[in-house]
């Protein structure tokens, strides 16, 4: 799908995730049903989602958490896409450096690092070591609310 710049306008209007098509196609000067058809098409692609997020530090007892991971192969994506189905995991990202993938997760009281080390990194084969970075502040973090 070609992404031009009446789609990342959109994108950028519904950043505010409640404005209506009315008021994005008002402010873009197009029609309500480009805006709908264009949304719609986006969506279906997978190139947009429409959700809500939540700012972690926000709700008592939450905490994000970032893991470098490193693997005993190069199986990177079938090892990212595996991991990306674990409990707690809002993200997986196959990088350069020193880790091969580098996760995102979120935890709650009852659901903490070391459950989610022992109960779901542990079912992984070919993990090699693992580097945890605890995040205490954050700023434009939001998350999607997936416990």
């Amino acid at each position: 799908m070609k992404i031009d710049t009446i789609n990342i306008n959109i994108i950028k209007e519904l950043k505010e995730g409640r404005k209506s098509f009315k008021a994005i196609a008002e402010k873009l000067n197009i029609t309500e049903n480009t805006v709908r058809a264009r949304v719609n098409k986006l969506t279906d692609e997978g190139v947009l989602d429409i959700c809500g997020l939540i700012d972690p530090s926000s709700i008592p007892g939450h905490q994000t958490v970032v893991i470098g991971i490193k693997l005993e192969e190069m199986d990177l994506v079938k090892k990212g896409e595996e991991i990306s189905k674990l409990r707690g995991v809002i993200s997986v990202s196959i990088v350069t450096g020193r880790y091969d993938l580098m996760i995102l997760i979120l935890l709650k009281q009852g659901f903490g690092l070391l459950e989610f080390y022992t109960d779901e990194i542990s079912t992984i084969n070919g993990v090699s070591s693992v580097e945890t970075f605890v995040v205490y502040k954050s700023f434009n973090m939001k998350v999607p609310y997936i416990l």
